[in-house]
């Protein structure tokens, strides 16, 4: 078999080569960084793999193409920043979750503005991008509400409850568009002061 026949996808062998957890990850966060960087289609699995020091196919055994490499990429990443936020006080809680959402968000926001287009074509990378960016998020804000609830802080009919997650989100994804800047941790608990804590009766 030749050098080129044997980067061609279709002539990879189905059987995953054994990649240690920190080798795979290494990918990972390589093909995340290039579109941020450059854009999803920009990013090609042979710049990914020189940047990496591998074959190009190395890659394809991995992933058979380029949308379910960066689907598995964005699974790897899932890591809500609302996880294990519970000082007792929904208030306290809201404030906390601004100031995780902000630190990472232009990281994270740039990713996003990246793939747009891509996601909306490829149904498995929109799911992937909903597993690691989109619901781990919503469900612990859900969680933070929930306790919140549970105390008593907030009437468990209150009308604006199941409006805050998108609140929250809907923000991170809006100021870039609407002021050119992201939305900082500053800006983020401003933001809660200001537009949730009241309409939660929380002042």
């Amino acid at each position: 078999m030749t050098s080129q026949a044997a980067d061609r996808p279709e002539q990879v062998a189905s059987r995953r080569s054994k990649l240690t957890r920190e080798r795979e990850q290494e990918f990972f966060d390589a093909v995340l960084d290039q579109i941020r960087e450059c854009g999803y289609d920009a990013v090609t699995m042979d710049g990914v793999a020189a940047s990496t020091r591998c074959s190009k196919s190395t890659l394809y055994r991995q992933w058979k193409t380029k949308p379910q490499f960066v689907a598995a990429a964005l699974r790897s990443n899932r890591c809500p920043r609302f996880a294990g936020i519970d000082t007792g006080s929904l208030a306290e809680d809201l404030r906390q979750a601004a100031r995780a959402a902000g630190g990472t968000s232009d990281k994270d926001q740039r990713l996003l503005q990246a793939l747009g287009h891509a996601v909306m074509q490829d149904r498995e990378l929109q799911q992937a991008l909903r597993e690691a960016l989109v619901d781990p998020e919503i469900n612990a804000l859900r969680d933070i509400l929930r306790r919140g609830v549970e105390r008593g802080e907030v009437p468990a009919d209150h009308p604006a409850l199941e409006y805050i997650p998108a609140q929250m989100y809907g923000v991170l994804r809006a100021r870039p568009v609407i002021e050119g800047e992201y939305a900082d941790s500053e800006y983020l608990v401003r933001f809660v002061e200001a537009a949730v804590l009241p309409v939660l009766g929380l002042t």
